[in-house]
């Protein structure tokens, strides 16, 4: 989504072995590569040599090496954000026999979705919505306790070096997104959309560490945290972080290819402008065009629709490396719709859906289990390349309180454990045709 993309950085914020208390992350997509420092994880350490010394307590973690395809499974997830529709729910045809514009449509039209009438020519409607991301898990790991495993550097050599740190991590993440949309008929087939998203995301992560003695229980002096005289084995690290923009804009173009009594079939296409700022992920860095067609059949008051579409993503510093300023491709996504509006009445439609996007060759998260040199096992994540499919279902409603004012109200539910999700998303808006 979100796109963006809606949305969200899951970062953990370490402030290194000298310290624990929250701060301010700074830019957002920097959180994972500077997680514990431009040096990384280091416990304190004791020598056990004459005179007293140190040696290099360095620990590693695939989660932390592995930023960039984290980070390209977050933009994934960003890219699949769904957009309000930015179709007017009140569309028109000139009829010529009497000389005045008729509504084509007895139902106020799909809310997240697209229907292939148009809104008429020189018609124009604006609406503003609004949606909130609480994101619970990704790929049905509980962000509350997303585990991570850091081993010794050169741990093949045994000895202290078999020790390795276990990490808890909850994450708590939260998106809200509010959409202005215009529509301006061009013609009596064709209309002209641009989205304007406004996005706010909030960040807050606690992470308790633990040394695990596999190779110095007998010389506790070798790894701890803190004081030299406690030897401590844990120890509690946060970070919060905050930001607001503009993001992505877009731009669509739809146009009536085929009109026929009850069957109506129309072409578009959406052009995705990276206007965001990528490193806080208010946008995605890199732009992206989604051509797509509609299949609306009204039969009455109830308007089935079929929605196809494919996003071409372009190259991103979220896919590359932030810190170098280093672009790869964002996956590619086909996405896909099918539901229906029924005008219940005058004055109230009901629309529901089913919304799926495939995202084509993304880094997914994996949950692992960690054997240390002593046999003893420990969870952790891991990320491996493939395609995967996001499933949700869409329930709203459309209300005309007076005149060409529509208030619109529906949820958004996960229908698989696929990506980055929330239970439940709730949007409100309002929309306006002139």
């Amino acid at each position: 989504m979100l796109r963006s993309a809606a949305l969200f950085s899951i970062g953990l914020v370490f402030v290194g072995a000298t310290g624990g208390l929250a701060q301010d992350s700074g830019k957002l997509a920097l959180l994972i590569p500077n997680l514990y420092g431009s040096s990384g994880l280091k416990v304190d350490s004791l020598a056990n040599l004459p005179g007293g010394g140190t040696h290099s307590a360095h620990f590693n973690s695939a989660f932390q090496a592995e930023f960039t395809q984290f980070n390209i499974a977050l933009a994934s997830q960003l890219a699949a954000v769904p957009l309000p529709s930015p179709a007017s729910g009140f569309t028109y045809t000139f009829d010529s026999s009497l000389g005045v514009f008729q509504r084509s449509t007895q139902s106020f039209g799909p809310i997240l979705t697209e229907r292939a009438e148009t809104i008429g020519r020189h018609k124009f409607t604006f609406g503003v919505t609004f949606q909130h991301f609480n994101f619970d898990s990704l790929e049905g790991v509980d962000l509350g306790s997303v585990p991570a495993v850091f081993t010794h550097d050169e741990a093949l050599l045994g000895g202290g070096r078999s020790d390795v740190v276990t990490t808890i991590n909850s994450i708590d993440a939260s998106v809200s997104q509010t959409v202005a949309f215009f529509s301006y008929g061009l013609g009596d087939h064709v209309d002209l959309s641009l989205a304007v998203p406004f996005v706010s995301v909030d960040l807050a992560v606690v992470s308790d560490a633990t040394v695990q003695r596999i190779g110095t229980a007998s010389s506790p002096a070798t790894h701890f945290f803190g004081d030299p005289s406690a030897l401590g084995t844990q120890k509690r690290f946060s970070g919060s972080g905050q930001a607001s923009g503009i993001g992505d804009l877009v731009l669509r173009l739809k146009g009536t290819a085929l009109k026929h009594e009850s069957a109506s079939v129309a072409l578009g296409v959406d052009l995705r402008l990276p206007t965001g700022d990528k490193e806080n992920f208010l946008g995605l860095g890199a732009a992206g065009v989604k051509p797509f067609a509609v299949l609306s059949i009204s039969k009455g008051k109830f308007v089935p629709h079929l929605n196809v579409a494919y996003l071409w993503n372009g190259k991103s510093v979220l896919a590359g490396n932030v810190a170098t300023g280093q672009k790869e491709d964002l996956p590619d996504q086909v996405s896909y719709a099918v539901g229906a509006d029924i005008g219940v009445s005058k004055k109230l439609t009901v629309a529901f859906d089913l919304l799926g996007q495939h995202v084509i060759d993304s880094p997914r998260l994996v949950t692992q289990t960690f054997k240390a040199a002593n046999g003893q096992t420990f969870p952790q994540i891991g990320f491996e390349t493939a395609s995967y499919d996001l499933a949700n279902g869409a329930v709203g409603i459309k209300v005309n309180p007076t005149g060409r004012l529509l208030l619109d109200f529906n949820v958004v539910f996960k229908l698989n454990d696929a990506g980055l999700r929330d239970k439940l998303i709730p949007l409100v808006g309002i929309e306006y045709a002139f």
